[in-house]
């Protein structure tokens, strides 16, 4: 039996969360998240009635479990600007350091560099990171149905109001989005990969994005790297998307941004 990478960043999550309390209490996080900042419109960005065509979530992404490194030496700022120049809707920064590589200073240096909403894409499995998610000035998160009990996605979407945060919850399986949507869960990010075994089966968001309800807006993510799959994505409905790999890949990170845009 393989790895199973979910559960490894899971069990490693709860450490760092740990080790974070330490250093700052979250009473003291609360109380600087509940402070003025600058909200940039993530959930507005994707929707049809403010953006009609395809939309894309351009993600900055220096490696992952499976892959390895993709682009160890990148420079958020310069890519950040790309995805803006290439037409993107929104920003996508990976923060977890042990297993993708990211940082807290990767997703300051592209905010500074950019004026697009931005997600906080990490593993949040505590309130304590979602208070760290607003004073980051986030304007989204990532929340996994997989790792959340019933009542912790219905909780952290409920903070997530609160502060003023976007949500995008994450599914892979029909009983994800059952609970996604017993959540009131507005925006689905369809995961095509499996991460547990990081497996990737493009189909997943095409034979899932008809079980959504008509509040819900999707966003197909992972295994997406061509014109042809956004194609196949939008004969079933699906406007956006959440690209990191390919992009990170592309010599021309704007212009083949631009060219997944092109109808």
């Amino acid at each position: 039996m393989g790895t199973d990478f979910l559960k490894k960043i899971v069990e490693h999550k709860k450490k760092e969360i740990l080790a974070a309390r330490q250093r700052v209490p979250e009473r003291q996080l609360r109380e600087k998240a509940a402070g003025e900042r600058e909200k940039r419109p993530f959930f507005t960005s994707l929707a049809k009635e403010s953006r009609p065509g395809i939309n894309i979530i351009a993600e900055i992404k220096r490696a992952s479990p499976s892959k390895g490194e993709i682009r160890p030496d990148l420079d958020p700022a310069f890519y950040a600007a790309q995805y803006e120049q290439g037409g993107a809707a929104a920003l996508s920064v990976l923060t977890d350091q042990v297993f993708f590589k990211g940082s807290f200073e990767d997703f300051k240096r592209a905010r500074q560099a950019v004026s697009l909403p931005m997600l906080r894409k990490d593993f949040l499995i505590s309130s304590y990171q979602i208070y760290e998610s607003a004073v980051l000035e986030a304007d989204a998160v990532l929340l996994i149905a997989r790792i959340l009990s019933k009542q912790q996605l219905k909780d952290f979407l409920s903070l997530c109001q609160e502060l003023d945060l976007d949500s995008l919850v994450e599914v892979h399986s029909d009983k994800d989005l059952e609970n996604a949507t017993l959540a009131g869960a507005a925006l689905i990010g369809i995961n095509n990969r499996n991460l547990s075994s990081f497996e990737t089966d493009i189909h997943i968001a095409t034979r899932m994005v008809s079980q959504l309800e008509p509040f819900q807006t999707a966003v197909a993510a992972s295994g997406i790297h061509s014109k042809e799959d956004i194609q196949l994505n939008l004969t079933c409905g699906i406007t956006n998307f959440l690209i990191g790999e390919s992009l990170v890949r592309a010599d021309d990170p704007a212009g083949f941004l631009a060219s997944l845009m092109r109808m």
